[in-house]
């Protein structure tokens, strides 16, 4: 455990998979600012190992409340504002910039910066008591930085909704608007996640990863340059080849 940050190698009985366990329940996993720096300590040590793919979970009743308030109120100064949410931003777009997909495993709320973190990891998996929310308007805050992502995860119309109201949505609404992928009940949350995490050759992982987000700023002749010639480099991998000759000669690939 780091600063509050537990930290599962090969978890769900997964070679490879790493899972990061916020252990803060008593603040409902708050992003305080030594959770902040852990997170980003580990995410920047995963994505230079060899591990395939990244859980990222809550301990206790809840997923993360977002940033920690009492912290945040106790220095009201501009340049501490600007600095924490650079560092929170930083933190946000590793998660997207690791070769390693990012699995969210939802519980109980996920609320402000903590629903930004659902909507910054690649996939998400929810239990169905799980509820999300925007909420920082409520506080005259409006939650500029959680628009970020949710605006590439749900529509305008719902992600603006959700930004001005700050009213909770339940798990079946937010799978509905494209905010998870999956909901499962709580018995059942970490077979979902197991059946997401399950490894694919690694090589391919990262190359798609890396070309999905780039592609999606990009215009469509653009994107299709891209795309082209990240399948032509993908192909030459060995892992590739063999994937490939395996189901010319219908028979189980032997990857490496």
């Amino acid at each position: 455990m780091n600063d509050g940050l537990m930290i599962e190698r090969d978890a769900y009985g997964i070679h490879g998979a790493v899972k990061l366990t916020m252990n803060r329940p008593e603040a409902f996993n708050a992003l305080s600012e030594s959770m902040l720096d852990a997170l980003e300590r580990a995410i920047d040590e995963i994505a230079n190992s060899d591990a395939h793919v990244v859980v990222l979970a809550g301990a206790g009743k809840a997923f993360c409340a977002g940033h920690d308030l009492k912290e945040m109120r106790a220095e009201p100064a501009l340049d501490y504002y600007r600095d924490l949410f650079a560092r929170c931003s930083r933190m946000m777009l590793a998660i997207q910039r690791m070769p390693q997909p990012v699995i969210a495993r939802v519980h109980g709320i996920a609320t402000a910066a903590g629903c930004q973190l659902v909507a910054m990891c690649d996939l998400a998996v929810a239990s169905s008591d799980a509820r999300f929310a925007v909420s920082g308007v409520n506080l005259g805050l409006f939650c500029a930085t959680p628009s970020v992502p949710l605006t590439r995860n749900v529509s305008p119309k719902a992600a603006f909704e959700m930004l001005v109201t700050g009213d909770f949505i339940d798990a079946q609404a937010a799978c509905e608007r494209g905010l998870v992928n999956r909901v499962a009940s709580h018995d059942e949350l970490d077979d979902a996640v197991r059946t997401l995490a399950a490894s694919k050759p690694r090589a391919a992982v990262a190359a798609g990863k890396r070309l999905f987000y780039r592609q999606i700023e990009m215009g469509i002749e653009a994107a299709y340059a891209l795309a082209s010639e990240s399948m032509a480099c993908n192909m030459m991998d060995d892992d590739t080849l063999e994937g490939t000759q395996a189901f010319i000669e219908k028979c189980p690939p032997r990857w490496k």
